[in-house]
């Protein structure tokens, strides 16, 4: 069983309102009780209201759940742009309860994926620059469908502007940063470009070919070779 998949099913466990112990708990999802411990840890780290602690068991205080969701990208990108702006303009009762809503959507995103770089992680990344990221996804979306290079302008980390041509492949969330994966022209080699890191953007009339060694699956197979 996936650990995403045991999570939620401690959660409907949970759901009832009694106290469970953890023994109980390992039992019925044939794990250790060890492992529940850990699961406890993460499910209350990531807001999901359980109270309890190792020797007592656990309950949760607001057995609130909804059923599972299979959301697509852009379902994903607009639900995180809607927190994006209740983060920064609402009251602080709004904004704690969006912050605690994307670490329990972060939390049961699938994991069988590259782990993002240092520094990406959602809880240290703010609200508003996050939004931004969001200003030229359609473009980008339409670019990545119709294989379509793009000119950028884009800003490093200190902040100096950079002019690009990209082929872009695809494009990933990772928790609140969304990332262009693309061919980069100027460096001749492909390169993550953070949305959110873009300043200008111009769709160019010259379409792109898959060529050898600048696909996607030939991204996909350096990215593995590197894991």
């Amino acid at each position: 069983m996936r650990r995403t998949d045991r999570l939620f099913d401690l959660i409907l466990l949970l759901r009832n309102g009694r106290l469970h112990r953890a023994e109980d708990l390992a039992r019925e999802l044939e794990v250790s009780v060890r492992t529940i411990y850990r699961d406890m840890e993460t499910l209350q780290l990531s807001g999901v209201p359980v109270e309890g602690e190792r020797g007592l068991g656990y309950m949760m205080t607001a057995p609130i759940t909804l059923p599972p969701l299979n959301l697509t990208m852009t379902e994903l990108e607009a639900l995180h742009l809607g927190m994006a702006i209740v983060g920064e303009v609402a009251d602080e009762e709004l904004q704690g309860a969006a912050r605690s809503l994307s670490a329990k959507i972060d939390a049961v995103l699938p994991e069988d994926r590259t782990a993002p770089p240092t520094g990406w992680g959602f809880a240290v990344y703010p609200f508003k620059d996050a939004a931004g990221g969001f200003r030229f996804m359609p473009q980008l979306r339409t670019a990545i469908r119709t294989r379509q290079k793009l000119s950028i302008t884009y800003a490093t980390a200190e902040g100096t502007p950079s002019e690009r041509i990209i082929r872009p492949l695809q494009m990933e969330y990772w928790g609140r940063v969304w990332t262009v994966s693309a061919w980069c022209e100027l460096r001749g080699d492909f390169r993550l470009f953070r949305a959110d890191r873009i300043r200008a953007l111009k769709p160019l009339a010259e379409l792109f070919v898959e060529e050898q060694g600048k696909s996607l699956a030939d991204f996909i197979a350096r990215q593995k070779v590197k894991c």
